[in-house]
C-alpha cells in the first residue's frame, strides 16, 4: 500500500506519521509539499497535526488554498482514503471535506494531555480492527479542538452514524467531566457521508508503538490498510 504523507509550512506531525507508516507497518510513504499540484498514485492521504501556515488566521484556514489540496479534494470526491488528524482534522472542516467547524478551546488554554475516546462505529475503514464501544486511550494536543455543527448538521451526523470517536471516562461514559474541549456532543471524530474522510482530534500516530506504553492508535493505520487492501 502506498500513503502520501502531506507537509504545510508548520506541520510538525508528519514525520511521526511516516515514522509509523513505513518503519512500524512497513508501508511505502511518500513525503507531499503543500505546493505539489498532485498526489501521485497513492492509496490513501493524511494531513498531518501540527500548525499549517501558523494558524494566524485560524487552525487551518490557510492550508485549504495550497495547491495540493485541489487534488486532496479530487481524490476525496473519487473515493479515496483521506485521514486528517488534529490540525488535518481543521483542515479538512475548513477546506469542505468534513461538515462543522471548531472553536477555541472552552477553557481557551493548549491542552496536551491523554485523554480517553470511545470507538462508536466500526462499520468504517478506520475502525474495523476496534470494538464498537471499546474505550482507547489517545493524546491530544490543540487549543482549537471545540468541534462545533449547527442543530441539523448534528442531527446527521447523529443519524448517519457518522461519528466516529466520542470523549468519554475509562468506563466509557460519556459525560461533560470527560469532554476536555468543550466539543458538541463530545465529538473527538467525525467522518464524512460517503465514509472515505476521517477527521479526529486525538494523535493515534504518537501511540502507536507500544515501546512507549501505549499502542492504541495502531488499530486505525491497521484498518485503513485493510480497507485498500479489500477495496
Amino acid at each position: 500500500m502506498k500513503w502520501g504523507v502531506l507537509t504545510f509550512p508548520g506541520s510538525n506531525c508528519d514525520r511521526d506519521c511516516a515514522h509509523v507508516l513505513s518503519d512500524r507497518l512497513g508501508q511505502s510513504v511518500d513525503r507531499i509539499w503543500h505546493s505539489d499540484p498532485t498526489l501521485g498514485g497513492i492509496d490513501a492521504v493524511i494531513l498531518p497535526g501540527g500548525f499549517s501556515y501558523g494558524d494566524y488566521l485560524r487552525a487551518g484556514a490557510m492550508a485549504p488554498w495550497s495547491p495540493i489540496m485541489r487534488a486532496v479534494r479530487e481524490f476525496a470526491h473519487a473515493g479515496g482514503l483521506v485521514l486528517g488528524i488534529c490540525n488535518g482534522f481543521q483542515i479538512l472542516l475548513e477546506a469542505g471535506l468534513l461538515p462543522g467547524a471548531m472553536r477555541a478551546n472552552i477553557g481557551l488554554s493548549f491542552l496536551c494531555t491523554d485523554v480517553r475516546v470511545r470507538v462508536e462505529n466500526t462499520d468504517t475503514p478506520f475502525t474495523r480492527f476496534y470494538e464498537t464501544g471499546q474505550v482507547i486511550r489517545l493524546p491530544i494536543a490543540h487549543a482549537e479542538g471545540n468541534y462545533y455543527a449547527d442543530p441539523i448538521t448534528l442531527s446527521t451526523l447523529q443519524a448517519n452514524a457518522q461519528i466516529v470517536f466520542r470523549y468519554c471516562q475509562a468506563d466509557g461514559l460519556v459525560t461533560e467531566a470527560a469532554n476536555p474541549n468543550g466539543s458538541l456532543d463530545n465529538i473527538a471524530g467525525i467522518r464524512n457521508a460517503a465514509g472515505n474522510v476521517l477527521g479526529l482530534m486525538p494523535h493515534p500516530e504518537r501511540c502507536a508503538e507500544s515501546v512507549f506504553g501505549n499502542p492504541d492508535g495502531l488499530p486505525l493505520f491497521h484498518s485503513m490498510i485493510e480497507a485498500a487492501a479489500t477495496s
